[in-house]
């Protein structure tokens, strides 16, 4: 059975409504999905509406950002209970933490030259304030366009490399994650909080992607679970190579963890390729997947 437990809504960084999301996801035969939008279940309502129209079972679910004894790492969660009060209050606190995250930024980067209302900005948007949205809203000033676009062939003229039409990496990086100004960091909760909601409202937590930026070393995934943090891992993602597919199955069935799997779909790719996003060659079938009826019934 065709399933995808990692699909990401325009309520956090993804780019399709909820309704969209699951009117595609039906093309593609998906019968069991989870929306995993960051930090907030805001488009979970709309999500579970237009699941029913195609019988497709929609799984609770959230992506969160973590801290391990200082280590950051993601985590997915699966089957809550999302009306709890405690876990409403703490996705609240994520995202008021957020934004001013974000506001102090913003004024960092009209310091540095862009045309920025923080204000105007940040009102487009009620939950979690995404990286990649948050930068549409200031490059849609077409002066910051070309300031931005200025300073990348500076950086690239100073390197001896030719100019190339920016990727949203290189945009990212010129804004959000340079020396002078520093990161623009993501607001963690710490994983041993996080349990102890957990205890209240139930459900599987999975180690989300653990393939990507090298999450997998110091024995991470033991670690995790040895202190009771997830029950799961997920090993179909398109962050994982096929050897870290082969090794994440290992770490699967030697933890008896439940091995998950989601496309991380956000959007498709406006670029001039075959390949437009994780969908265009990677499918999720259940039956490659040990214990998935814990979180899939």
């Amino acid at each position: 059975m065709r399933i995808d437990l990692q699909l990401h809504s325009f309520y956090s960084d993804g780019y399709l409504s909820p309704s969209e999301l699951i009117r595609f996801i039906n093309k593609q035969g998906v019968r069991v999905a989870a929306l995993t939008d960051h930090n907030t279940l805001s488009g979970l309502v709309e999500f579970k509406k237009e699941a029913k129209k195609y019988s497709i079972k929609v799984i609770n679910g959230l992506e969160l950002y973590t801290k391990y004894k200082g280590i950051k790492i993601n985590l997915l969660w699966y089957n809550f209970n999302e009306g709890n009060e405690n876990l409403q209050k703490l996705l609240k606190e994520i995202q008021q933490h957020r934004f001013l995250n974000c506001k102090k930024y913003l004024k960092k980067l009209k310091k540095e030259g862009y045309k920025i209302n923080e204000d105007k900005i940040l009102s487009n948007f009620n939950d979690y304030i995404p990286i990649n949205r948050l930068t549409d809203k200031i490059i849609s000033n077409k002066f910051n366009h070309r300031l931005l676009i200025k300073r990348l062939k500076q950086k690239s003229k100073l390197k001896g490399k030719y100019f190339l039409p920016p990727r949203e990496e290189d945009i990212l990086g010129e804004l959000f994650f340079n020396k002078k100004n520093g990161k623009l960091n993501e607001s963690y909760i710490n994983a041993e909080r996080l349990l102890k909601i957990k205890k209240e409202v139930g459900g599987q937590i999975i180690f989300c992607h653990p393939g990507k930026s090298n999450r997998l070393a110091n024995n991470m995934t033991e670690k995790l679970k040895k202190s009771g943090i997830i029950d799961g891992i997920e090993v179909l993602s398109p962050h994982h190579s096929i050897n870290t597919v082969m090794y994440v199955q290992f770490l699967a069935e030697k933890l008896d963890l439940i091995a998950s799997g989601g496309s991380d779909f956000h959007r498709f790719e406006n670029m001039a390729y075959s390949l437009k996003s994780s969908w265009e060659w990677f499918k999720i079938d259940s039956k490659n997947l040990r214990r998935i009826r814990d979180i899939i019934g």
